[in-house]
């Protein structure tokens, strides 16, 4: 290489290491960039952070604001134990069942669905449909007199249609007793005449006193008053005469009479009495009244008596 080539190649050198060198200092700056590199304010270390806002423990806990104990439970206002169950209110025993009130046994409690009875009671349907009883016997409850006389006819288990008919100011009735002794509580139904118009009564006869009750099903109602002759037919689930027995309709049956007045019923005054329990849903039925002897013997006793003691009479004046 010639001096020329080894200056040029020198200098050549020389601007190349120049600008090598220019490049590096002048990049000083760029990798130390302390600001750009760090750039604590960048970071903004308190953005970051947030400890205020990210925590914000006030408002994110807000401890009072959240439970809110008092309003959430409310105790006194969510329980209202009082107010909830009513007890007294809601059951209101006293006035649901309102016994007293329902049965009512010192006031009479009328029958206000008697509809009017057009036509007379008869025996036109008696040994076929319909069992029957009266006093005298085989009296005639269509034609006018003193006659007292029942019917009864089964439609259906222990419901029986009834037609009573009788004699009295007051009023009459027909029993039905489990066993020979009147009066035991026994089943009454009682046709009375108030003012010219016949009311029912469901009772029950014990002692001698007929209570009024409701708890006897009685309906349809029909019934007519004809001076003192008064009559009444109506419908009526009768007891169970026993318990052994899913139906049974057998009871010793009565017709007896008394007064009404002023809303009270008199004791009743018996006029028949079957002597023995009959099937009241056998129109065959053979119902004797044990009353019948009783009367005949006091009938007859005492024109006996007087006729002996005419006869005694008789015969000392003959002497």
């Amino acid at each position: 290489m010639d001096n020329i080539s080894r200056l040029m190649f020198a200098v050549v050198m020389a601007m190349a290491y120049m600008a090598m060198g220019a490049e590096a200092q002048n990049t000083t700056m760029a990798p130390n960039s302390t600001v750009a590199a760090n750039v604590t304010m960048a970071k903004v270390t308190m953005a970051s952070n947030v400890t205020t806002a990210s925590n914000v423990t006030t408002a994110f806990n807000v401890t009072t604001a959240f439970n809110v104990t008092t309003a959430s439970n409310v105790t006194t206002a969510f329980n209202v134990t009082t107010a909830s169950n009513v007890t007294t209110a809601s059951n209101v025993t006293t006035a649901s069942n309102v016994t007293t009130a329902s049965i009512v046994t010192t006031t009479p409690v009328v029958n206000t669905t008697v509809t009017a009875l057009t036509v007379n009671i008869s025996r036109a349907d008696c040994g076929r449909s319909r069992l029957c009883a009266a006093h005298p016997e085989n009296c005639d409850p269509a034609v006018a007199g003193s006659c007292f006389f029942v019917s009864t006819q089964q439609s259906s288990g222990q419901t029986l249609s009834f037609q009573l008919r009788g004699v009295s100011s007051g009023y009459i009735a027909v029993g039905l007793s489990t066993d020979s002794t009147q009066g035991g509580n026994d089943t009454t139904y009682v046709c009375a005449n108030n003012n010219s118009n016949v009311v029912l009564f469901t009772t029950l006869l014990d002692n001698k006193v007929l209570t009024i009750i409701k708890t006897l099903t009685v309906d349809p109602v029909m019934g007519s008053v004809n001076s003192q002759i008064i009559q009444c037919t109506f419908s009526a689930t009768v007891p169970n005469a026993t318990a052994t027995k899913s139906t049974d309709t057998s009871f010793y049956l009565s017709i007896s009479n008394g007064t009404f007045t002023n809303g009270d019923l008199g004791s009743p005054n018996a006029i028949l009495v079957s002597d023995k329990a009959v099937d009241l849903s056998n129109p065959n039925t053979t119902v004797i009244n044990s009353l019948n002897a009783a009367l005949s013997s006091h009938a007859f006793g005492v024109p006996s008596q007087a006729l002996l003691i005419l006869l005694g009479v008789l015969g000392m004046m003959m002497l």
